[in-house]
């Protein structure tokens, strides 16, 4: 039998947790992880006690607004976001941690990952967004592209 390396169990993990998303156009999953413990997770759909896209339709689609555009025009939350959150709601530190996303962040998360004092991110596919790989960049977060 053979154990599956430590980055792609986690990114198996955040696949699942993908598996949630209530979003039309991508499902996208995040786990942050410390010290190879699992901390918390997130995936992408409207914020809590709100109709989910699948109920009302998808905003962006309605607008013809092209991927890795106008993140704001959007009822969901990122992965990513909701992850961080998560932890912040039930106290959890995610200093010094590894977020696993199933996707590229974009540029708004990206900067939530670094003032959350995240230090590595591991993606699966990539996103369209330049910015966030230059913040990510200067800031010294590691990121990797894990398929």
């Amino acid at each position: 039998m053979t154990r599956p390396a430590w980055d792609e169990y986690f990114m198996d993990i955040a696949q699942v947790v993908a598996s949630r998303s209530t979003c039309l156009r991508r499902q996208v999953g995040a786990v942050i992880v410390k010290g190879k413990r699992l901390l918390s997770t997130g995936y992408n759909g409207a914020p809590q006690g709100l109709m989910h896209c699948e109920e009302t339709g998808c905003l962006r689609d309605k607008q013809g607004v092209p991927s890795g555009q106008r993140h704001e025009l959007c009822r969901g939350t990122h992965a990513e976001q909701n992850a961080i959150v998560q932890a912040a709601l039930y106290g959890v530190a995610i200093d010094g941690a590894t977020l696993y996303c199933t996707h590229q962040p974009c540029s708004g998360c990206s900067k939530m990952i670094i003032n959350a004092g995240i230090k590595r991110v591991v993606f699966r596919y990539a996103y369209p967004d330049t910015l966030a790989e230059e913040l990510l960049k200067e800031s010294g977060i590691e990121c990797l592209c894990n398929k």
